[in-house]
């Protein structure tokens, strides 16, 4: 009976070791790949979130302007107009420093007669975060009229809402879920579940009058917001 030599039997046992090796290698690699094709797995979404907010901030830059032969016939009826407009505010309740001159011009030309003309503009500008005041005086408007003032077209009121930091994060983080919802929704359809955030992108937040320009003389914006952020994220799926 032969007995195997001793390099025959070293060569069974290495050549046994190497496809143990290849079959553990193989399987661990299948599993790599499958969990890389797994983790591949995603699914983009996009978010909504809006708020409605009211507006902190009220501007009202009222232009009017006079014109005639004479210098200073025109500047008194700038300075007329510019009484009228105080006086206006003042009753109303605002205090003097909430009205700043913010532009002054003089043009002149020679009328068909070759007589000297002039036009001066001016403008004064109502900055106030009373919103109940500032609306108050866009209501009664008119009286500048009463008393001889003459706004120019797009002297309107402008309401701005600058608190936006304040309600970022509280509205990233609703956008978030109900993207977080959409992507639920596409994986109970798929048969899959949702995972974590792949990677997610911040749209612009954009603040906008909450029922549209109001239109109409003199009034360009009203103090009722809306703000608005879309957020797109992508989600592993497992």
């Amino acid at each position: 009976m032969n007995t195997p030599s001793p390099k025959g039997s070293v060569w069974i046992v290495s050549s046994a070791l190497l496809a143990v090796g290849f079959i553990i290698g193989s399987f661990l690699i299948s599993t790599l790949v499958l969990k890389a094709r797994l983790a591949d797995r995603s699914v983009t979404v996009r978010g909504l979130a809006e708020r409605e907010v009211m507006a902190d901030l009220a501007t009202w830059t009222l232009a009017y302007s006079a014109q005639g032969e004479s210098l200073k016939a025109v500047q008194d009826d700038i300075d007329g107009d510019t009484k009228a407009i105080n006086a206006f505010f003042k009753e109303l309740g605002f205090t003097t420093d909430a009205l700043r001159p913010t532009g002054v011009g003089v043009n002149q030309y020679n009328n068909n007669y070759g007589k000297p003309v002039f036009n001066i503009r001016q403008r004064i500008t109502l900055r106030t975060d009373n919103i109940e005041r500032a609306q108050k005086a866009v209501s009664q408007q008119f009286d500048l009229i009463r008393r001889g003032v003459v706004l120019e077209d797009g002297s309107g009121m402008s309401f701005t809402f600058t608190k936006l930091d304040e309600i970022k994060p509280e509205m990233v983080a609703e956008a978030t879920q109900d993207a977080r919802r959409a992507a639920q929704q596409f994986a109970q359809d798929s048969g899959a579940d949702v995972g974590g955030i792949k990677s997610a992108t911040q749209g612009y937040f954009s603040i906008q009058s909450r029922d549209g320009d109001s239109g109409g003389y003199g009034v360009s914006d009203t103090p009722f917001k809306k703000v608005r952020v879309v957020t797109t994220v992508d989600f592993y799926l497992r």
